[in-house]
């Protein structure tokens, strides 16, 4: 098909988009523009890609991807050839960018990953097989191929494989205008930077200067006399998110990443930093609802894989609590209200104990809570299930005393209540405590437990002091 009528619909019919214009008023891909560059794919519209698609920035273009259909994301790849920006592939669930690398031939991974930054090529080379990474890197121009080999070779989730391998780096000895004169021809530094790294003929980390120092300082001045100490320097083998707590707490822009020998190996900008927070804040929620590392790209199959584990823990638990009603079987039988009744204190135990969790492992993650005011925390979390549970059982008692026109039954579910709520507060913090003592991941374990212990809790304690009460009286 030729493309000299396409290349007249899309300079007369066709709206020319710019970054701004693709998105919707709710922050959605415009339904129009994504109707155009379906159209586009159909008919091989390489102009109207090339003119409206491949400007778009790497985010815009990585929310494109996931907009569109599965097939649609291949092809586009496909049409755009050299000019598709690789980096798009960092914003993307791991799923579609595993989709769309195995489909791209590797000359053509290299090529991309030859121009992009060190951290943004890590990123999509970790996911790949080991065969494909050697074919990849073996491509690459020696000096790159060290750099990203020494990132890829540090463990998932540490400085090292998030960090940036071009710096500016000079000895101590060289003056301040020897040192701009550097950054002004050198063609091999980083596009951007915000430090200059001063080392010894070793690598060996000395300081850093800040580029505001060096622009007011004089050209004859010697580094040395103006650098300042790196305190906050991060051993490449340091966890991410301890990385990103030390950025919160320091105000840092960027900060040296150095090896076990001190010596400086790379850098960790405050972009990366942003990333990785954002990718620990979705991990502990998913893990908090159970459903692990699922992502919205995932096939039926995968989400089902990733849920069904702790399902199954939870119906083993659920079988414990419905063994707990079992044992007051007669009681219920007798009085029907109870029936109607349990499911009040058992969910009200569980949100409240839910809302305890998600507090303590909020805090166990961004190390606010510790072994020096775990004792203060776990005292205000048993007052308040306290004072809620004064406020709830003596509210539903009314109303279920009101209801079944029985006070011996409002009575007996604000006691209930009151255990119940106290119970869910020391569970939900004191839970995910010992799962952290032991080395488990409160946020993948505290839920199916602490609502357990609501549930059984509040189910015995219900049913128990009815059984009592009704039985002495």
């Amino acid at each position: 098909m030729s493309n000299t009528g396409d290349e007249d619909r899309g300079s007369e019919d066709v709206k020319a988009f710019d970054g701004s214009d693709i998105y919707a008023d709710d922050g959605s891909i415009r339904s129009d523009f994504l109707m155009h560059v379906g159209a586009a794919i159909a008919d091989r519209d390489t102009i109207y890609l090339r003119q409206h698609v491949a400007h778009l920035h790497s985010s815009e273009m990585g929310d494109l991807l996931e907009a569109i259909q599965p097939d649609q994301r291949l092809a586009l790849v496909s049409l755009l050839g050299k000019e598709f920006d690789l980096s798009a592939l960092t914003e993307v669930d791991e799923a579609i960018r595993l989709d769309i690398v195995e489909h791209m031939p590797n000359e053509q991974i290299a090529e991309a990953i030859g121009e992009m930054d060190s951290d943004d090529a890590v990123y999509i080379l970790e996911d790949l097989d080991q065969e494909d990474q050697d074919e990849i890197l073996a491509k690459l121009p020696f000096t790159e191929r060290v750099r990203l080999r020494r990132s890829l070779d540090y463990p998932e989730s540490t400085a090292g494989r998030r960090m940036q391998t071009e710096f500016v780096a000079v000895p101590p000895f060289w003056t301040v205008g020897q040192t701009i004169d550097y950054m002004r021809e050198d063609e091999d530094l980083p596009e951007s930077f915000t430090q200059i790294f001063v080392i010894d003929p070793t690598f060996k980390l000395l300081g850093a200067i800040d580029l505001d120092r060096i622009l007011r300082t004089k050209r004859s001045v010697k580094v040395d006399a103006i650098m300042h100490d790196t305190s906050h320097a991060i051993p490449a083998e340091m966890d991410q998110e301890e990385a990103a707590q030390l950025f919160e707490q320091y105000d840092l822009l960027s900060a040296a990443v150095v090896d076990d020998n001190g010596r400086l190996v790379g850098v960790l900008t405050i972009d990366d930093v942003v990333d990785v927070i954002q990718e620990e804040a979705e991990e502990d929620l998913l893990r908090l609802s159970g459903v692990g590392d699922e992502e919205l790209s995932d096939s039926v199959g995968e989400a089902s894989r990733s849920r069904v584990p702790w399902l199954f823990i939870n119906s083993m638990t659920a079988c414990i609590s419905a063994s707990v009603i079992g044992l007051f079987d007669a009681t219920i039988q007798q009085i029907v209200a109870l029936a109607i009744l349990m499911p009040i204190v058992a969910g009200m135990g569980g949100n409240a104990g839910s809302q305890t969790m998600t507090v303590t492992v909020r805090a166990l993650a961004t190390r606010g809570l510790d072994i020096h005011n775990a004792p203060r925390i776990i005292r205000r979390e048993a007052g308040v299930g306290l004072l809620n549970g004064m406020i709830f059982g003596t509210l539903i008692g009314l109303l279920a005393g009101l209801w079944f026109q029985d006070l011996n039954i409002g009575g007996i579910i604000a006691t209930a209540m009151l255990i119940n709520m106290m119970a869910a507060a020391l569970g939900g913090i004191l839970v995910p405590l010992c799962l952290d003592r032991f080395g488990a991941d409160p946020a993948v374990s505290s839920a199916v437990f602490v609502t357990a212990i609501t549930d059984i809790t509040g189910f015995f304690s219900f049913l128990g002091i009815a059984t009592w009460w009704f039985h002495v009286t």
